[in-house]
């Protein structure tokens, strides 16, 4: 029997908000009694191909203090898709310690219970790493159908680690930045991947991955089948999702490789975080620019996102202080980037990797 289910479910709190970011899915009952136990095994992609399936929910949130007293509770519904992007800001969201979720709308008068979850705290001076998944914490091939097929049908941990990359995130971990995981993979490999973070110690990571349903539709618009190869917006759109939820961080790293386009959609980032150029100018020299090619609705939602961080930037008064690790591609010792891009390129670190096959 199928029932709703949670494929993520991030709660991040802040000194004044509490931003919530989720997916919903039907799924076999996992904890039926006529299921075998299985041996635990590292998750492979493709494993989740029914996420390739939309649907909509409605949820209630119960929000309750350190006492277990009710604060408050509120219904949602979702996007078509079983999306949730919320963000909640009252005196009230200061005192919240523990999350109830329930799904009310696939079976009108019954409430089921999703789970409790206790909200990822970032409040006081934020500090924050961003890193990229693919090509660097892991040497991942998607170059050709045999690699694509590979990729789908085998753990991560199957293609080799880039151990200077995991090192160095968490070091920063222990240094109290909270972990963010950016890739332009499928979201289908969400449980893959938190598989293979958990395998190599890093927990508690936001996981932001590219919903390939949204390439297809002809209603949603955010993303396009253009979107498939080019990375920019994408992630750029997502590096604004963050700051949207956390708040405009006092510090930030930011990891990437040089194989596609890091260097440019950071530098791009840090410049919106600075506060160098006015959000129009900077979405003009964007909007024709390979890396970020825009349809009609994406420059319109791009657009307002900026507005919206440089309103943030302006009400905290802060200008984070950025920096930008790059795995070389090679042996270069020095980016290659537009004129037009190059603003904050000090900033940037390359650093030489080597692999590890686990």
């Amino acid at each position: 029997m199928k029932r709703a289910q949670l494929v993520n479910f991030l709660a991040v709190k802040t000194d004044d908000s509490l931003a919530i970011r989720a997916n919903l899915t039907m799924r076999e009952n996992i904890y039926s009694a006529a299921r075998k136990l299985e041996r635990f095994s590292p998750r492979f992609p493709i494993q989740a191909y029914k996420l390739l399936n939309a649907y909509e929910f409605k949820i209630k949130i119960i929000a309750r203090d350190e006492d277990h007293q009710i604060l408050f509770s509120r219904d949602f519904e979702s996007d078509s898709y079983g999306g949730f992007n919320i963000k909640m800001g009252s005196s009230e969201v200061a005192k919240v310690e523990k999350l109830e979720v329930f799904e009310t709308g696939k079976s009108p008068g019954l409430e089921i219970l999703l789970g409790n979850f206790i909200p990822i705290k970032i409040m006081g001076d934020k500090k924050l790493i961003i890193c990229d998944f693919d090509k660097t914490l892991v040497d991942t091939k998607y170059s050709t159908p045999e690699e694509i097929y590979k990729s789908l049908t085998t753990p991560l941990h199957s293609f080799p680690t880039v151990e200077e990359s995991v090192t160095m995130a968490k070091d920063y971990i222990k240094k109290g930045f909270h972990p963010f995981i950016l890739s332009a993979s499928p979201h289908f490999y969400e449980d893959a991947m938190r598989d293979w973070l958990y395998a190599n110690d890093i927990y508690s990571a936001g996981i932001f991955l590219k919903d390939y349903r949204k390439v297809f539709s002809i209603f949603e618009g955010d993303l396009t089948p253009k979107d498939l190869k080019v990375q920019g917006i994408y992630k750029l759109n997502h590096l604004l999702d963050i700051i949207h939820m956390t708040g405009v961080p006092d510090e930030i790293v930011l990891m990437g490789d040089n194989f596609e386009s890091d260097p440019l959609i950071y530098l791009t980032f840090n410049e919106l975080l600075q506060g160098h150029s006015e959000p129009r100018m900077l979405w003009n020299r964007l909007k024709d620019y390979e890396a970020f090619k825009l349809s009609t609705k994406q420059n319109s939602l791009f657009l307002n996102k900026i507005f919206q961080l440089n309103d943030l930037i302006k009400q905290s008064q802060k200008r984070a202080d950025v920096k930008i690790y790059i795995r070389k591609k090679g042996k270069e010792d020095k980016l290659k980037i537009p004129e037009q891009f190059s603003y904050g390129i000090e900033k940037v670190n390359l650093y030489e990797t080597t692999l590890t096959h686990k």
